[in-house]
């Protein structure tokens, strides 16, 4: 699963996040490829919603 997959499938719309914040987004895809899916939601759980809220992929 790529970093887009994963942000589309939580409902965030990667091009919007990657446009709105290319640090975030680019810090968290080095650490997205580092890990297990899973893990990562945990690890940014309270964050991921935040950014879902701000780029909402409808």
């Amino acid at each position: 699963m790529t970093f887009d997959e994963y942000l589309t499938q939580k409902k965030i719309n990667p091009d919007q996040f990657r446009a709105g914040e290319p640090a975030r987004y680019a810090e968290w895809q080095a650490e997205f490829s580092q890990m297990h899916p899973e893990s990562f939601t945990a690890q940014k759980k309270f964050l991921i919603n935040d950014i879902r809220r701000k780029y909402n992929n409808r």
